[in-house]
C-alpha cells in the first residue's frame, strides 16, 4: 500500500480524533501548525497507510515522535512502545494536574519524555488555554 494519506482519508482521522492531536489532546485550531496525519507505527517499520494505523497529530507531537515506536525508560530497562490511540485509552496512561500531563504507565511514562508534553512552552501553552476555557477536551477516552 502507498504512503499516500487522500483527502478523504485525512477528513476520516481528523473528524475520529474530534481535530484534536491524539497524544497531546491540543485542537488543531489552539496550535500554530494545526495537526497531521501521523502513522502510529512508521512505514519504515511496515506500518500501512491505512485508517486503523494512522493517528492526528499535532506538528511537535508528531516531530518528537519521528518515526520511534517506543523508548527505554530513564530507570532503564527494555524497549516500551508508545501510546497507541487506536488500542489504549488516553485516560489509563495519562491525567491532568493542571496544565501538566501526569504519566500513569510505563507507556505514559516514556511517551510523555519523548514527546516532550510536559516541556516548559508546552505547559505554558496549555495553561494559557485552561485560563480561556478551550482546554482540556471535555471528554477523552
Amino acid at each position: 500500500m502507498s504512503s499516500f494519506i487522500s483527502d478523504e482519508l485525512r477528513r476520516i482521522v481528523a473528524s475520529r480524533a474530534g481535530f484534536l492531536c491524539e497524544y497531546c489532546l491540543i485542537h488543531e485550531d489552539d496550535t500554530f501548525f494545526g495537526c497531521e496525519v501521523d502513522h502510529v507505527i512508521s512505514r519504515k517499520h511496515g506500518g500501512l497507510t491505512a485508517a486503523e494505523n494512522l493517528a492526528y497529530a499535532c506538528l511537535i507531537c508528531n516531530r518528537r515522535k519521528g518515526t520511534d515506536l517506543g523508548s527505554i525508560l530513564e530507570s532503564g530497562g527494555p524497549l516500551t512502545r508508545f501510546f497507541d490511540p487506536r488500542r489504549d485509552s488516553w485516560n489509563d496512561h495519562f491525567r491532568y494536574d493542571g496544565a501538566t500531563i501526569l504519566s500513569l504507565t510505563e507507556i505514559g511514562e516514556v511517551t510523555a519524555r519523548i514527546f516532550g508534553f510536559n516541556d516548559t512552552e508546552r505547559v505554558l501553552e496549555r495553561a494559557t488555554l485552561i485560563a480561556v476555557g478551550r482546554y482540556p477536551p471535555l471528554s477523552v477516552n
